[in-house]
């Protein structure tokens, strides 16, 4: 039986398992939406702009190591999917984003709703495709599911003509396919997981530094039967938050620009620093000349572009995270040499003068609302156990320093590019995916202005997220480098004009509450939570002159870190 452009593309998604699209109609795509209609296998989640289709199918990726599906339409519509397409693609989230184009005849001729997808897009994909005949659709989705999801996993565009949903042909969809270019590396060099051994054995101040790749890689169980086999401290990247428990003795907190002194402090000290599965990124390792200066460093990564790109390392392994982790444990429980005990014991000595310093104290006794304490309650009031979305400034640095994320995929956020208006959207794919499941959206009052219209598609769906409003009047985390970099000259970081959000979220069918005293914190979180079925908007007045710490600024090293205003430690 022969199937329209549009039918196959339908049907390949329900053969590839995909549980729900998330897009927005538009005339380049109404073929494929009316074959949508005529099916009830994969649902159809109608957001209220194409950003927030990319960054709802990003959130639901995330949180459960499947893809996420997107569809828009040509012209504004596949522009307006390009900022949550390299917001996935800058984190390594799997996603594969179908966008409509004109008709194949029109292609190049300016026509209406027309851009150049492939060439817009090419920069922030892991691949891209353009489809110009429809006996070519099937196998190209199925690649484009297979490039989003092996390796280092990434976002796949696939541009689809008008009349190619149109057109017919018979319907085959292969099992599998092999693409001679496109051969991901899975094993590690047993040579170099044997030096990298060796090396950690005979380190005195051994180092762990974990980053997404763990979690992207399901190898959070690994790292922690290897991290604990070691006994060495370990320490997350903002992105592999949770990938270790943060409540383990181990666990020294996040590092970089704002992670905890101790994670800092041993990232620059230690002599054989392992990192896992992360890539060296400029807010983690500052000025380059002077990280971790008197290490041996040992490298895993499935990306071998990523190995010595902006540090060098000494041990480079290319391979999948999980079955490396595998192997070094197996190696470790075989050899004679085991870790010197003396040497960690003094080297948790002095682990644990430095986490003596507290770097994460606040005034406590403030008659204002601080941020953190409204974090500390998230935390407290769902027992750790939430999945927690962000969007980017202060509010998010504060939710990875004070939620304690024992598990993998429960921190969503948009870690390499930093996109204001991620929260929301995202936080709808996590509570579609896991709709039992408590999702709260840690926000800023200018984060939420981005994608506030999705607030709409919460309502038509049911979503009972918790939103977590720190609403301080600026734009926080730009304000604070005004106030450290600019001399106070808070240039457009105040945020004048603001809606009164709790009314805001009525008038769109939800709950909204205002919360302005310390002492209301934690009995208004009860009550939001309470609220099973019901999205929840806590407005959190908070101090408006609070600032992120500890904090390493631009160009300096771990040890040169702010625990705060008044005092710089070198």
């Amino acid at each position: 039986m022969e199937l329209t452009g549009a039918e196959i593309l339908v049907r390949a998604l329900k053969d590839e398992g995909v549980e729900y699209v998330f897009g927005y109609p538009g005339g380049a795509v109404l073929h494929i939406y009316d074959a949508l209609y005529k099916q009830e296998d994969v649902q159809h989640i109608l957001v209220r702009h194409e950003q927030g289709a990319a960054h709802a199918a990003d959130g639901y990726a995330r949180s459960t190591g499947r893809p996420g599906v997107v569809l828009v339409t040509s012209g504004p519509g596949a522009t307006n999917a390009v900022t949550g397409i390299a917001t996935a693609y800058m984190d390594s989230i799997p996603l594969v984003v179908i966008t409509g184009q004109v008709h194949t005849y029109a292609i190049g001729s300016d026509a209406f709703q027309e851009v150049d997808s492939v060439g817009i897009t090419r920069p922030c994909v892991k691949h891209n495709f353009l489809v110009k005949d429809v006996r070519d659709l099937a196998t190209t989705i199925k690649k484009a599911f297979f490039i989003a999801t092996t390796g280092r996993p990434g976002p796949v565009v696939v541009d689809v003509p008008k009349d190619v949903t149109a057109h017919k042909t018979e319907y085959s969809y292969p099992k599998k396919v092999s693409i001679r270019s496109y051969k991901p590396v899975t094993e590690g060099h047993p040579g170099q997981i044997k030096k990298a051994v060796e090396l950690l054995l005979s380190a005195k101040r051994p180092m762990i530094y974990s980053g997404g790749g763990v979690v992207l890689g399901e190898a959070s169980k690994s790292l922690t039967e290897f991290t604990r086999l070691l006994g060495a401290p370990i320490t997350n990247t903002l992105m592999g938050l949770g990938a270790y428990p943060a409540t383990d003795p181990q666990f020294v907190g996040m590092l970089g620009m704002h992670g905890t002194y101790e994670a800092n402090m041993a990232m620059h000290e230690c002599d054989v620093l392992l990192a896992i599965g992360a890539r060296f990124d400029d807010r983690v390792v500052g000025k380059v000349e002077l990280f971790s200066p008197g290490s041996k460093k040992i490298h895993i990564d499935v990306d071998p572009s990523s190995i010595s790109k902006s540090v060098r390392v000494d041990v480079p392994i290319v391979g999948q995270v999980e079955p490396v982790l595998k192997e070094i444990i197996r190696l470790i429980k075989e050899s004679r040499q085991k870790p010197g005990k003396a040497a960690l014991a003094e080297w948790w000595k002095q682990i644990d003068q430095w986490r003596a310093r507290n770097c994460l104290r606040y005034d406590r006794n403030s008659k204002l609302i601080k941020p953190q304490y409204v974090i500390e309650q998230l935390y407290e009031q769902t027992k750790g156990d939430a999945f927690v979305t962000s969007d980017v400034g202060q509010h998010q640095m504060w939710a990875a320093q004070f939620y304690k994320f024992d598990k993998p995929r429960r921190w969503i956020n948009s870690g390499g590019l930093g996109t204001m208006g991620f929260g929301l959207p995202a936080a709808m794919g996590v509570q579609l995916a896991h709709p039992k499941a408590t999702v709260a959206c840690v926000t800023g009052e200018a984060s939420i202005m981005m994608c506030i219209q999705e607030l709409s598609t919460c309502k038509q769906y049911g979503l009972p997220i918790k939103i977590v409003n720190l609403n301080n009047r600026y734009m926080g985390m730009v304000r604070q480098w005004q106030e450290f970099f600019y001399k106070g000259r808070y240039s457009h970081s105040y945020m004048e004009a603001l809606p009164d959000f709790v009314k805001l979220a009525e008038s769109f069918g939800h709950v909204g509450m205002r919360i302005e005293k310390p002492g209301d914190v934690q009995p208004a979180m009860k009550e939001a939570l309470k609220l099973k079925d019901r999205l929840v908007f806590m407005d959190f007045i908070t101090d408006q002159t609070e600032n992120v710490y500890p904090m390493i600024e631009a160009g300096k090293g771990h040890h040169e870190m702010h625990l705060s205003l008044e005092r710089e430690l070198a």
